[in-house]
């Protein structure tokens, strides 16, 4: 697995200080469009190694963040560059959407 499961003791270290962009999925195992977004965020991260950086975040189990962070509803995907956010997605999306994120 290509992805970095993210906790409140590693989110910055993990994103905010890191070198490459950072695609955060926020999802949660009952939610139904996360299970159906989960092999797309996947395929993401295989695909785009190396350049990008793919972190996902289990609202249930996050210690906060998802409240920190004013997620919402889930899936939420938010797209960070140099440690700031710099786009947001909620909801199930098609591959060349989120694409666009970070491209």
């Amino acid at each position: 697995m290509s992805e970095v499961m993210l906790t409140k003791e590693n989110f910055e270290e993990e994103v905010v200080k890191s070198e490459l962009p950072v695609l955060v999925d926020f999802y949660a195992e009952w939610c139904g469009p996360c299970k159906s977004l989960s092999p797309l965020i996947a395929e993401i991260a295989e695909e785009y190694k190396g350049k990008i950086k793919v972190c996902k975040v289990n609202i249930d189990e996050d210690g906060g963040l998802s409240d920190y962070y004013n997620v919402m509803s889930v899936p939420t995907l938010m797209m960070y560059k140099g440690g700031e956010q710099t786009g947001m997605m909620v909801g199930y999306r098609p591959k060349k959407d989120i694409v666009k994120l970070f491209s």
